[in-house]
């Protein structure tokens, strides 16, 4: 079937939707005053006409993070998790999130990795970033540094949330 301009435009989120966003930092050194990535997500939310609902950092703690999650995701549209994807032995974050996806978004990690091989090079690989979909709400994993997740948001999320948000059937504000 071939879409006019208009339908495509919907179909693929241009319609911007004002949304419920959290924002999560898993971090056992950060702290709301010292996280730069959190601050970032939230202003680049808000720059895009999204409210930021919630914000917190927790431990990179696979029960903490989970525990955050379950209680907020449900109240939110989507929500962006900043730290812990890494390869070190207290990264976490994609331990604690898979049990909870109904629907894996392995595209996401894929092309994180790509955008962020451009910036980084061969050390891209060592992201182990992570999207799904719980209980009908986006859930995405990010590194917890500004670069990733400026890049992130820029080059991902912030394009696709309002499509992601009309797929799913999500309320907006």
């Amino acid at each position: 079937m071939v879409q006019n301009g208009a339908d495509k435009a919907q179909h693929h989120g241009k319609t911007p939707l004002r949304l419920s966003v959290g924002v999560l930092t898993a971090s056992d050194t950060r702290n709301q005053q010292t996280d730069a990535s959190g601050k970032l997500v939230r202003e680049m939310l808000a720059a895009a006409g999204h409210q930021v609902s919630y914000y917190a950092v927790v431990p990179d703690d696979p029960q903490a993070i989970r525990k955050a999650v379950s209680e907020q995701l449900p109240k939110l549209a989507a929500l962006i998790v900043t730290g812990g994807t890494g390869i070190s032995a207290r990264d976490s974050t994609p331990e604690a999130l898979a049990p909870l996806f109904d629907k894996e978004l392995p595209g996401f990690g894929e092309l994180f990795r790509m955008l962020s091989y451009a910036e980084v090079g061969p050390a891209a690989f060592l992201s182990r970033a992570i999207a799904g979909v719980s209980g009908g709400r986006l859930l995405v994993a990010l590194p917890g540094s500004p670069r990733a997740c400026r890049l992130a948001l820029e080059k991902l999320v912030l394009p696709e949330l309002s499509h992601a948000a009309q797929l799913l059937e999500l309320p907006c504000r």
